[in-house]
């Protein structure tokens, strides 16, 4: 059988590379070895993705690409005008990468980084398959998806989806997410078990404004709570500092602070909760659903087209989750909202149930079989 190609490309963020990941492993498991699968990342060198596409046998590539900033101060404009100029050099490595590789088929997870990609894809009519994760879509979709093959989306009424070419499936998330242990947890995370779990997240890189919230009122939390808390690697030294000199000895073996969770913990995290508070984004949110966990989310305002808020919003439309937003984010009123979820345990198993119903968890599988498909055809 001849060899098939594919290239995978994506931004540079958690949210891009994780649901790539997912799809990669299920890619694998619907190929037989005899069938020849070749795959490829091409995108500007990012510490996450090269980790995780390592790891997972793919061939990489890099290459220049731009990233529009939309906040205005000299600097930033100056980037943007530096930036400008790299889209056009992306375009040109792409071509050349895409020379030598010749895939059948170029998968894009959006993000500024895939535009060089997508475009160069596109010149050469290569077909190109594009995954939505949010609800309103990112500036690197809008501008691929019109000369996409397919469009896959993660929400029904995704805003600006060309009807004619949405496939609702969902957002791609690791198996690996699913199957924790809360026996497992309460050993990796040295938990008392005798308190209810929240686990607060604020994204790959963490919430300094979240961190702060919670460290206002982490003792009258932990007094409630234990607490499980990925703070982000630029924020751990400061939070472990701080933490053990206010924190009351008698409650510091509620306080579990990580800088970033590996799978392992992410999905041993996440059996355990009984609550999850974090940021909106996509990849999350799927993550949280599919554990059929209850959730307050707190969308990021400065997140391109507000993109956290639609994909919060939309979730909590159907029941299965709390939107928080961040300028109604003061400590007491967040302590509050928490305390009051448990002395209302039908609010949280209500939104545990619709939880259930919303996940797509196999969303991963029906891309790998819809591009397997495509290939051997």
């Amino acid at each position: 059988m001849k060899k098939k190609k594919i290239v995978f490309t994506g931004g540079g963020t958690g949210g891009h590379v994780f649901p790539l990941v997912a799809v990669i492993r299920s890619l694998k498991k619907q190929f037989s070895e005899s069938e020849r699968l070749e795959m490829y990342y091409i995108a500007p060198k990012d510490n996450i993705p090269d980790f995780n596409f390592t790891q997972e046998g793919l061939k990489t590539k890099y290459i220049f690409a731009g990233k529009l900033r939309r906040y205005i101060d000299p600097v930033s404009i100056i980037k943007n005008v530096i930036d400008i100029i790299k889209v056009p050099i992306g375009v040109i490595q792409s071509i050349l990468h895409l020379l030598v590789i010749s895939p059948d088929m170029v998968f894009s997870k959006g993000g500024y980084g895939s535009v060089p990609v997508t475009l160069a894809a596109s010149l050469m009519r290569i077909p190109v398959i594009l995954h939505e994760s949010d609800a309103a879509p990112g500036l690197a979709n809008k501008i691929v998806s019109g000369f996409a093959t397919e469009v896959f989306v993660s929400f029904n009424d995704t805003i600006g989806a060309n009807p004619g070419k949405k496939f609702v499936v969902g957002n791609p998330i690791r198996k690996e997410a699913m199957k924790g242990s809360s026996e497992k947890a309460v050993t990796r995370f040295k938990l008392t078990k005798g308190k209810p779990v929240l686990l607060i997240m604020g994204g790959s890189q963490g919430s300094e404004r979240i961190n702060d919230t919670i460290l206002a009122i982490l003792t009258q939390l932990l007094e409630s709570f234990e607490v499980i808390h990925q703070c982000g690697r630029e924020n751990i030294v400061r939070i472990k500092e701080e933490t053990e000199t206010f924190l009351p000895e008698n409650l510091k073996k509620y306080y579990h602070p990580y800088s970033f969770f590996d799978e392992g913990q992410l999905r041993d995290a996440y059996k355990v909760a009984d609550l999850v508070i974090s940021r909106a984004g996509a990849g999350t949110i799927f993550e949280i659903l599919a554990n059929e966990k209850p959730s307050i989310l707190i969308p990021l305002p400065e997140a391109a087209q507000d993109h956290q808020a639609e994909n919060a919003y939309r979730v909590a439309s159907m029941g299965a989750a709390i939107v928080m937003e961040e300028k109604n984010l003061t400590p007491h009123f967040f302590l509050e909202k928490v305390k009051s979820l448990f002395l209302a345990p039908s609010e949280l198993r209500e939104m545990k149930k619709h939880a259930s119903y919303f996940a797509k968890p196999d969303a991963a599988r029906v891309l790998a079989a819809y591009i397997r498909e495509f290939l051997v055809q």
